[in-house]
């Protein structure tokens, strides 16, 4: 069974700055052997989105609403994948998690509540 520990979250302004790390253990020996890993976020009444996407190879994507703002990256000797978060919005509050891209459901953790105050 694979865990996904999501951290970093936090209350922070509009205009200010986070830091999302997701830490991977368990069956799995690397994240490497896992394609693509992604971060999604759900907002209270919304559906869970992905946002940002990166593969095996450092390839990455991005929703227009964060793109310039967000970036993606993996380190797949620590096993982890982080999301920097900059220049925030309100419309960006929302509980963020990460999982493998497709996802599985039996993979989803707890996420990290991201507040940012207008």
């Amino acid at each position: 069974q694979v865990q996904l520990v999501e951290s970093g979250g936090g209350l922070v302004q509009a205009g200010g700055s986070l830091r999302l790390s997701c830490a991977a253990s368990g069956s799995i020996s690397s994240i490497d052997s896992i394609n693509a890993m992604g971060w999604y976020r759900q907002a209270p009444g919304k559906q869970r989105d992905l946002v940002a996407a990166i593969t095996r190879d450092g390839t990455t994507n991005y929703v227009d609403s964060v793109k310039g703002r967000f970036t993606i990256s993996r380190d797949n000797a620590k096993n982890t994948v982080d999301l920097q978060m900059n220049t925030l919005k309100p419309e960006d509050t929302a509980v963020y998690y990460c999982n493998t891209i497709p996802s599985f459901r039996s993979y989803w953790g707890q996420g990290t509540q991201v507040t940012v105050s207008s």
